[in-house]
C-alpha cells in the first residue's frame, strides 16, 4: 500500500501542479505527502571562480540569505494553502487513516535531498521537464537514477486531477525495467479499476505479455491486452494507445538504454518524457 509520497520542490512554479497529482493519490490511499524544499546555500549563489573581497562577500551572503528566507516563507505559505484546499491534514506523524502532508526544508543540492528522502518513499512525484526553459530534467534524473523508487512524472494540467490511477496502462516488452515497474507498482495495479497491458507482441527480452497477464491474475488483477503494431517511435505509440484505452496514468520501465544515449540520440523513454500529456509512472 502506498503510504509515503515525496514531492521535492525548488520554487520553479511547478510545485502546485505536482502537489495536486500527489494529493489525488494520497486521498485515495490515505497516504502521507512529504514536501521537501531544497533551499540554496548562500555560498552557492556567489560567482564561481571570481575573486570577491571579504566585505563584499559578507554583504552578498547576507543578501542571498535574506532572499532565501523570503522565498522559503512564500513557498511554505503556499504549501499550507494547498494542503488545506486538497483536504490534507498537516502533521509530522501520519496515522494511515487519512491523507496528510508535512513540510521539510533543507539546504544543499537537490540531488542529495532527493536521495535521502526518496529512497524511503513509496513514490516520488516530480514535474515533467520543461525543455524550452531547461527546467526539471535534473530533478527527474535524480529521482529515477538515485533512489530505485517509482517516479510519477506530472505534466502541466489546466485543472488539478480529482482522481489518479483508477485506469492504468502498463507498457510491457519483457525487459528488466518493465518487470521492475510491475513489481514496484503492485499496489497501484491491484487497486485500479482497469489495467490495460500495452505491447507490440514482440517480447525479445523474455517474459511475454501472456506471462504477465497470468502473473497479474495470480495477484487478483484482471488486465486486458492491447497489442499494436509498432512504428519507429514506440514512445509516441504507447502514449497514443494509452489514451485510446482510457487510461488516466501510464506505467513503464524507463531508460533501458542509458539516459545520455536516449537524450542525445532519442529513445522510447525520452519520447514519453518530452511528449506525455498524461501522468506517467516510471521505474529504472
Amino acid at each position: 500500500m502506498i503510504r509515503k509520497i515525496l514531492v521535492p520542490i525548488r520554487g520553479d512554479g511547478k510545485g502546485d501542479n505536482v502537489f495536486a497529482h500527489a494529493a489525488a493519490l494520497a486521498r485515495r490511499f490515505k497516504a502521507h505527502i512529504v514536501v521537501t524544499h531544497c533551499r540554496p546555500r548562500p555560498e552557492d549563489l556567489l560567482p564561481y571562480g571570481v575573486p570577491v573581497p571579504s566585505f563584499l562577500r559578507k554583504q552578498l551572503l547576507e543578501q542571498s540569505g535574506g532572499l532565501a528566507d523570503v522565498e522559503a516563507e512564500k513557498l511554505k505559505a503556499e504549501f499550507t494553502e494547498l494542503a488545506a484546499s486538497s483536504e490534507l491534514k498537516l502533521t509530522d506523524k501520519p496515522d494511515g487513516k487519512s491523507a496528510s502532508a508535512s513540510w521539510i526544508e533543507e539546504a544543499g543540492r537537490q540531488v542529495d535531498i532527493i536521495k535521502r528522502h526518496g529512497r524511503l518513499a513509496d513514490l516520488i512525484a516530480v514535474a515533467q521537464p520543461d525543455v524550452d526553459r531547461n527546467l526539471g530534467a535534473n530533478t527527474l534524473k535524480a529521482a529515477l537514477f538515485s533512489t530505485g523508487r517509482p517516479v510519477l512524472m506530472c505534466p502541466p494540467q489546466d485543472s488539478p486531477p480529482q482522481s489518479l490511477g483508477e485506469n492504468l496502462a502498463l507498457a510491457w516488452n519483457g525487459s528488466t525495467e518493465a518487470a521492475r515497474a510491475v513489481a514496484l507498482t503492485k499496489d497501484l495495479l491491484e487497486a485500479a479499476q482497469s489495467v490495460t497491458v500495452l505491447t507490440t507482441g514482440d517480447q525479445i527480452h523474455g517474459a511475454t505479455s501472456q506471462d504477465l497477464l497470468a502473473y497479474l491474475d495470480i495477484r487478483g488483477v484482471k488486465a486486458s491486452l492491447h497489442a499494436f503494431e509498432a512504428t519507429r517511435r514506440i514512445g509516441a505509440d504507447l502514449l497514443k494507445h494509452a489514451a485510446e484505452a482510457g487510461a488516466d496514468t501510464m506505467i513503464m520501465g524507463a531508460y533501458g538504454d542509458s539516459h545520455e544515449a536516449e537524450t542525445v540520440f532519442g529513445g522510447n523513454t525520452q519520447t514519453v518524457v518530452d511528449g506525455a500529456k498524461m501522468p506517467v509512472i516510471m521505474v529504472h
